[in-house]
């Protein structure tokens, strides 16, 4: 049996695959967000519970967010207690047993390419639009990490000048340290934002979208600037990845007026003779985060994997 866990920065879901990769069962936690150990102890005691379930010992992957080092060191995670800490190590000492670990977004875009929409095309760009936003580029069925192990990372590259200017952007804080990067504008955290700024007023991006609806000028400013930010940043990644095809996740995936305006929006960022990659939205949404941390665990693509 396989269990991926995904770590979310309010809940722990996880999963139980068996050999087809077909979900058995799964349930969910609050995630311990300040205490280490206690964080710790949850993880072994779900999968203890998973494996008393299925009657043997399943194999474990861990989607987590943030950036995970090429040592298995957690870095700017939603998860304060995992900031500097191996988790993967850690809890391959507690269970006894191989654990894999990787980047949420990076497991999205290999559960869509594998298992997806992403089926049966070579070069798959998966991209992650919801509280923070970030992808990951799968080669053949494959997850392209790099060195750092950093591919994909596209939400801290800095947001278009031209778009910037155009639109006099403020040059947000991003919790990496630098300032005006892609994700504080394209995340639906950035996008209440930017509707904020507009409307001047207290606002998210519910709120937002509801006034949207009743087509209120500060909101249909907001998705005008929103989206040719966006278009922006997919047009740069298609010039960079020259992805196959881009398979759209997280709570913004599901705004209909977004997907609808984003071809155009990013063809107005790319030169003649450049053809957009076909834009679909994940096969399973939330889940797919959970289902690539089984697939590292199953073994079909290394992340980084640590045993006991």
């Amino acid at each position: 049996m396989y269990y991926g866990l995904d770590i979310g920065g309010t809940k722990i879901e996880l999963a139980i695959f068996d050999t087809q990769l077909q979900l058995q069962d799964k349930w969910r936690l609050s995630t311990p967000r300040q205490d280490y150990a206690a964080f710790m102890t949850a993880l072994a005691e779900q999968v203890e519970k998973a494996d008393m379930l299925c009657g043997r010992r399943g194999t474990v992957g861990i989607a987590l967010p943030g950036v995970i080092k090429a040592n298995g060191t957690v870095i700017s995670s939603n998860v304060p207690c995992l900031n500097q800490r191996r988790v993967a190590y850690d809890l391959a000492q507690l269970l006894s047993r191989t654990v894999a670990i990787g980047n949420d977004c990076r497991c999205f875009a290999l559960s869509e390419a594998v298992l997806g929409v992403g089926q049966g095309y070579s070069r798959v760009l998966g991209i992650i639009l919801g509280t923070g936003t970030g992808g990951g580029l799968c080669i053949d069925g494959k997850l392209y990490l790099g060195s750092n192990r950093l591919a994909g990372e596209f939400g801290h590259q800095a947001v278009s000048a031209r778009v910037a200017l155009q639109h006099q952007l403020p040059l947000y804080a991003c919790g990496c340290g630098l300032e005006g990067c892609a994700e504080t504008y394209v995340s639906g955290t950035g996008l209440g934002r930017l509707y904020q700024d507009i409307a001047g007023q207290t606002a998210n991006t519910f709120e937002w979208l509801n006034a949207l609806r009743r087509k209120e000028p500060p909101a249909l400013q907001t998705f005008t600037t929103y989206m040719d930010v966006l278009g922006s940043v997919m047009a740069s990644q298609i010039l960079t990845m020259d992805p196959d095809i881009i398979v759209l996740g997280g709570g913004l995936s599901e705004v209909e007026d977004i997907l609808a305006a984003l071809p155009e929006a990013t063809k107005a960022h790319l030169f003649d003779g450049v053809t957009l990659p076909q834009f679909k939205v994940a096969e399973f949404g939330s889940a797919s985060g959970v289902r690539g941390a089984a697939l590292l665990g199953h073994g079909l693509d290394a992340g980084i994997s640590y045993e006991a």
